[in-house]
């Protein structure tokens, strides 16, 4: 694998990789659906970034393949700069679990111009992988974005609050999760939180 490597031979890769018993395992253990899963762990796919490097539109291809991780890898080599709102949307929209949900909002998401825009979007959806996505971008946000001022965050508090009543246990973590990562930024905004 290298960074000239297409589509088809990083698939080809990913199918070498397979073993459908950590497939079973990641759904027993981490809630994971093993649906469409090869059963390859995190590990091994960073592997594989680090040999292919950065290329959206490479990136596309791999999500719209449909192979699990290929879509992890979508977000693990996609360039948070392309992003553009109409295909976070779509992205957000096949969210069905915590695992592609987090490594989209913590590598492209949160990195990108259009972070705030997908809270705001988000952080009220009926969808809980949706919902969850507002408040993970917002906890990989925190520490992402290291020049934003204060005032950011603290618009973003009344945003937790109104989903802090929302029972659904992976939206009842990320609200969470956001508002750590935000009491963790500095002194005053750890008073606010």
């Amino acid at each position: 694998m290298n960074k000239n490597s297409s589509v088809k031979e990083i698939l080809a890769q990913l199918h070498k990789l397979a073993d459908r018993e950590k497939a079973k395992f990641k759904e027993t253990k981490f809630g994971i659906p093993a649906g469409d899963s090869l059963g390859i762990y995190q590990a091994d796919l960073n592997l594989i970034v680090k040999a292919i490097g950065k290329n959206s539109m490479r990136a596309i291809e791999l999500y719209d393949s449909g192979i699990y991780e290929a879509r992890i890898l979508c977000a693990k080599s996609f360039t948070p700069k392309d992003i553009t709102f109409k295909l976070a949307e779509k992205w957000i929209s096949d969210f069905e679990n915590w695992e592609v949900c987090d490594t989209f909002c913590m590598k492209v998401f949160a990195c990108s111009h259009l972070a705030i825009d997908i809270i705001r979007a988000y952080y009220n959806g009926d969808r809980e992988f949706e919902k969850r996505a507002a408040f993970a971008t917002m906890a990989a946000y925190c520490s992402a974005d290291k020049t934003a001022g204060n005032d950011v965050f603290m618009d973003l508090l009344p945003y937790i609050a109104t989903a802090s009543t929302d029972g659904r246990n992976f939206v009842k973590k990320a609200v969470s999760w956001a508002l750590r990562s935000i009491g963790k930024r500095n002194k005053d905004l750890l008073i606010q939180a």
